[in-house]
């Protein structure tokens, strides 16, 4: 073992031989991410008391959780490092599973408020998301203790490197899988809603719909990479068990740095955006009286047409209301009178009757 003491136990062979690089080069990745996520975790805690936005404070406890999560990851992958032993092999199948559960049931919850968001509502608060967060990532913690208790201790399945088969080792990948089956239905849901979150009048909260299916999508195509190359792959390739650590060490490493690049580095940047420069184009979120109708404006009568400065209905940085009508001098018109009857005085009467009688 070039690279290793003499006196070092063959468990803890890949954390230095030279000879096997995968090992040394696994390690300084993984060892690169768990201060990448530290960092990234130090710098949330520093922009809450810059987060305004109420939508955007109620979802920083749901990604704490997901750094804590993707912080797991990346020291699991040291577990897959070393050897499997009677240490390694329950750490291996019980934090696996339970590790992506907690991240991808954050990134679920997170998709579901953002579909309530581009459609102009404020969603579930960060109570409820926790809550959710809690009872999805619970149902994989039950899958992983009951497989762990009944086939590990009360069993006895054989789990060491230096007494296991090439069958145990080919029974313990298909178990490895199974219990997974719960993480990947969340996979699969959380995909199918990311895409749901593009359908909605905001796009201002669509761009964190876009973080979240980029990451599932790369998600997705890593696990399908290494459930392959566990199950079939690396026996049709002629290297046996060999490569079974590799092969999910890297998988744990490539996931853990595609959480960072494509969800947590850009929700940060979109976290320390003034909500001022998020221009709310989506008509729900506006008061009814603001709305834009379909209709045609009268800009006559309209509400920001006012000629009073004094008027209580206007700003008084507001235009006249009739500016819109040009304004002339009326022409003069001629004046006439509407003839009417003019009264006779009685005696005019009477002499007009005395002249008719002669």
């Amino acid at each position: 073992m070039a690279g290793c003491g003499a006196n070092l136990a063959l468990d803890y062979q890949f954390l230095c031989d030279k000879n096997a690089a995968w090992g040394i080069v696994l390690e300084t990745l993984a060892a690169a991410g768990v201060v990448a996520t530290i960092l990234l975790l130090l710098i949330l805690f520093c922009l809450i008391p810059r987060t305004s936005n109420f939508n955007k404070r109620s979802i920083i406890p749901i990604q704490i959780i997901f750094l804590l999560g993707t912080l797991g990851i990346f020291g699991l992958t040291f577990a897959f490092i070393i050897r499997m032993n009677d240490q390694t092999c329950p750490t291996r199948f019980f934090l696996f599973g339970v590790l992506f559960a907690i991240c991808f049931s954050c990134l679920l919850v997170h998709a579901f408020k953002l579909i309530s968001l581009v459609r102009g509502q404020q969603g579930i608060g960060w109570c409820l998301m926790l809550m959710a967060v809690f009872a999805l990532s619970m149902v994989q913690i039950i899958i992983a203790i009951i497989w762990v208790v009944i086939e590990l201790a009360r069993n006895g399945m054989p789990c060491n490197f230096l007494t296991n088969s090439e069958e145990n080792y080919i029974q313990l990948n298909e178990n490895f899988v199974y219990i997974l089956i719960y993480v990947l239905f969340l996979m699969a849901l959380t995909f199918l809603v990311s895409m749901v979150t593009f359908c909605g009048c905001n796009s201002n909260w669509k761009i964190h719909g876009v973080n979240i299916f980029l990451t599932m999508l790369f998600s997705i195509c890593i696990w399908i990479v290494w459930i392959v190359m566990l199950l079939r792959g690396n026996r049709q390739l002629g290297h046996g068990h060999m490569w079974d650590d590799p092969v999910i060490s890297i998988a744990l490493v490539s996931n853990g740095w595609v959480f960072i690049i494509f969800y947590l580095i850009p929700e940060f940047i979109y976290l320390t955006r003034n909500p001022a420069e998020f221009p709310k184009d989506c008509a729900p979120t506006q008061p009814h009286l603001l709305r834009q109708t379909g209709g045609v404006e009268n800009r006559v009568f309209g509400q920001d047409d006012c000629q009073d400065d004094d008027s209580g209905r206007c700003s008084p940085s507001s235009q006249p209301r009739f500016d819109s009508l040009q304004m002339k001098d009326l022409e003069d018109t001629k004046e006439f009178t509407i003839p009417r009857p003019h009264p006779v005085p009685w005696v005019q009467y009477r002499t007009h009757d005395h002249t008719l009688g002669r």
